[in-house]
């Protein structure tokens, strides 16, 4: 089955890129440098940051619908991000090599079925999900530390 995979849209967050320090913390995000290569999956280019590079860590409801299944957690988006990442049929590298929690959410987003994953088998979990009818819609969560990855739409 056809899936499309979205990172998150830049616009929340290009007035934080270049704040400084101070009013950065006053909304509760941190500016770090990535230390490596590998460690740090950003949100909207659905990349690794590169070691160096600059990236706000702040918390983001991915899940915001008015149920028990709200949710949010701490992300990275990387400090001038603008395209965020959309294809189809692709997994990109940061799924691709680790370990995902892969959530189906219902129409009246309530988990309706998951799958944890290497992420070499995530487009067969993401088909197995959506072979569903009562599965409108996926999230990803990196399983290790519980954090929002992307969404998955059927394409």
């Amino acid at each position: 089955m056809a899936f499309r995979i979205t990172g998150l849209d830049p616009k929340p967050f290009i007035p934080l890129y270049g704040l400084d320090e101070a009013a950065l913390k006053a909304r509760g995000v941190v500016r770090m440098q990535a230390s490596d290569d590998t460690g740090y999956p950003e949100r909207i280019e659905l990349r690794n940051a590169r070691r160096g590079e600059s990236l706000l860590l702040l918390n983001y409801t991915h899940q915001p619908a008015d149920t028990p299944f709200r949710s949010c957690h701490a992300i990275f988006v990387s400090e001038g991000a603008t395209v965020p990442y959309d294809a189809c049929n692709e997994i990109p590298e940061p799924l691709r090599v680790r370990t995902i929690s892969l959530r189906g959410f219902d129409s009246n987003h309530y988990i309706a079925d998951a799958r944890v994953v290497r992420g070499e088998q995530l487009a067969d979990a993401i088909d197995q999900l959506f072979a569903m009818d009562k599965v409108s819609y996926l999230h990803a969560h990196y399983a290790g530390y519980g954090c929002f990855a992307a969404r998955v739409d059927r394409a």
